[in-house]
């Protein structure tokens, strides 16, 4: 594959097949369509390469999707109401800029129809919508692989039995399928925070999911768990600018310098959390398991006021978020929580608890708590376990830095 194609498989591919499937009713016929359009643009863009290359995999992949129908024995049944006109130049320019961001967003609420089972509609939406290989999101569900193959088949052929209508339901079924759209975006945005640099396949989520999340929490304003995704994304997000330190490494939170993050992000982010408790007094209801994660986010951004971190506070919010979700990923940002409250002794008896071996995460965490308490070689050994995980390019120059800072006998932490 060229890396101009590759690279617009990677930005655009799960919207090209998300506004396929919307404009077909056929999730399979999307999938084969954009594929026979990627292989033809192989050999195309190597004499010719096109001006907008999402556009023309776009258009390719409609007119490959529209030749299948007509080849079918049932093609009636499946085509669209009227045929597609030919694009013009400036449909071209548009095609998969000015239609394709809504129709992503109604196929989220598509996969995440009731008739699918609820655990594998969040995975469905993410392989079909977002484009994730099956692998990544089996690590974000943290299953095996074939266990997750086989609820994307199961969901699939739900769905065509089904005949699920492929449109926004209307707003009285939104909540039975909510919590799986808000799940999709969660990981898909986790997908990008887990990149600091933004320098692999999955960096335009950060700035989608986003935008994505705005807009559900403007859709529903009076969902506080569609208010608080909002607001954890928007806080999560506004640090970026100080992810990062001159040699291109991670820096972790606690070591970044406050007046790098995004103020405009933290103020929305706090603002949609505002609103998000303000509900939840409102209709009487305890705080959500993601409005706790809003608050803790929330929390590490009080420093921005303070100069401190209010590790204590943040630990009983964890404690909180364990009544909801009993998880590896909540229980292992407990223990960094932990370490700092009670020391790295409990957090790492806490965290081999929750043990995921296969996790970068909790490698990488557990690597730090063995530091803190002078076990270097099992820290150095937690370091080789983590960059065997394959980590993105700035999470891996702050694992060989540490691991050189361990071999060498300077500073652990």
């Amino acid at each position: 594959m060229s890396c101009l194609l590759e690279q617009t498989f990677r930005e655009h591919g799960g919207r090209i097949i998300a506004a396929l499937a919307a404009a077909f009713r056929d999730l399979d016929l999307a999938e084969e369509a954009f594929a026979e359009a990627c292989v033809r643009a192989q050999g195309a863009w190597t004499q010719a390469p096109p001006r907008d290359p999402a556009a023309w995999l776009y258009t390719v992949a409609r007119r490959t999707a529209l030749d299948s129908l007509r080849r079918r024995t049932t093609a009636q049944t499946h085509r669209p109401d009227e045929p597609l006109p030919a694009p013009t130049p400036e449909d071209l320019m548009m095609a998969a800029e000015a239609p394709i961001p809504d129709e992503r967003l109604r196929l989220i609420f598509i996969c995440c129809h009731p008739a699918v089972a609820p655990e594998a509609r969040a995975a469905l939406t993410l392989r079909t919508v977002c484009g994730m290989a099956p692998a990544e999101i089996a690590r974000a569900f943290l299953i095996p692989e074939p266990t997750l193959a086989q609820r994307l088949v199961r969901a699939r052929r739900k769905i065509a039995d089904a005949g699920v209508p492929f449109e926004v339901p209307a707003r009285e079924a939104w909540p039975e399928r909510m919590d799986a759209v808000l799940s999709t975006l969660e990981i898909a945005y986790a997908q990008a925070h887990a990149d600091a640099a933004l320098a692999g396949p999955h960096a335009a989520f950060a700035r989608e999911m986003l935008r994505l999340a705005a807009l559900l929490a403007e859709l529903a304003p009076d969902d506080a768990e569609v208010q608080a995704l909002a607001a954890t994304i928007h806080l999560a997000e506004a640090r970026r600018p100080a992810r990062l330190d001159a040699d291109g490494a991670l820096r972790p939170l606690t070591e970044q310098d406050v007046r790098d993050w995004n103020g405009q992000l933290l103020d929305a982010g706090e603002s949609f959390l505002g609103r998000s408790a303000a509900l939840a007094q409102q209709q009487r209801r305890p705080p959500g398991a993601r409005a706790l994660q809003a608050a803790i986010h929330a929390a590490h951004a009080d420093r921005r006021r303070t100069g401190v971190t209010p590790w204590s506070g943040i630990l009983g919010l964890y404690d909180q978020l364990l009544t909801h979700r009993a998880d590896t990923v909540i229980q292992v940002n407990r223990a960094v929580a932990l370490a700092e409250v009670e020391g790295p002794a409990a957090a790492l008896m806490a965290l081999d608890g929750a043990a995921a071996p296969d996790w970068l995460p909790w490698q990488a965490a557990r690597a730090d708590l063995l530091a803190r308490l002078g076990r270097r070689v099992e820290a150095v050994a937690a370091c080789d376990s983590a960059l065997a995980l394959e980590p993105a390019p700035a999470e891996r120059r702050f694992l060989e830095a540490r691991r050189s800072r361990l071999v060498g006998g300077g500073d652990a932490g």
